[in-house]
């Protein structure tokens, strides 16, 4: 009963020495144990883990570097191409501006030849008109002639000269018209 009262006298707040050092050489153990064996295996996983992380920040950040760079060489690019399509749709428009200035000068330049030619054909078919009325005006003149003379007019030298200067005498008197009609 001793030990019982001993131990009954004994603090519950103070430690049982043999326990306490029990404790101790456990806890060293343990504790020997996980620094030698567990804790540089986790130190390592840790050191892998951090440096797995760093590096693929690294990497990250120099993909996310070379991206940033593609996106600028693709923006000049699209800028070049931009310009490069302004450029031609220029030249587009100055060649599509030449050739309509062209087609305007071989338009009115077939337009000058047509109105030529016209006039030409014009003054020929007046030429023709006039030789023909002056035969036929000379051929009626001298039937009249002649039938009031009451010869024949049938010389032909004479007939042309006084044919000739009657019609001169016509275009005279109508041109002379015209200048003083021109004149009021």
């Amino acid at each position: 009963m001793m030990n019982l009262a001993a131990s009954e006298a004994q603090s519950p707040l103070l430690p049982v020495w043999p326990e306490v050092v029990i404790g101790l050489i456990a806890f060293g153990i343990v504790f020997f144990v996980f620094a030698k064996k567990l804790l540089p295996a986790i130190n390592k996983a840790l050191d892998e883990r951090r440096e797995a992380i760093e590096g693929g920040i690294e990497k990250a950040e120099a993909a996310q570097a070379e991206a940033q760079q593609t996106l600028e060489e693709y923006r000049v690019q699209l800028a070049e191409a931009r310009h490069e399509a302004a450029r031609l749709r220029q030249e587009a428009q100055e060649q599509g501006a030449a050739l309509i200035a062209e087609m305007r000068e071989e338009g009115q330049r077939q337009r000058e030849e047509i109105i030529a030619a016209g006039h030409a054909q014009i003054e020929a078919d007046r030429r023709q008109a006039a030789q023909s009325l002056r035969q036929d005006v000379g051929k009626l003149a001298t039937d009249l002639a002649g039938k009031l003379v009451g010869e024949s007019l049938e010389d032909v030298a004479r007939q042309s000269r006084t044919i000739d200067r009657f019609l001169d005498e016509l275009e005279g008197k109508a041109a002379s018209a015209e200048s003083s009609g021109a004149a009021r």
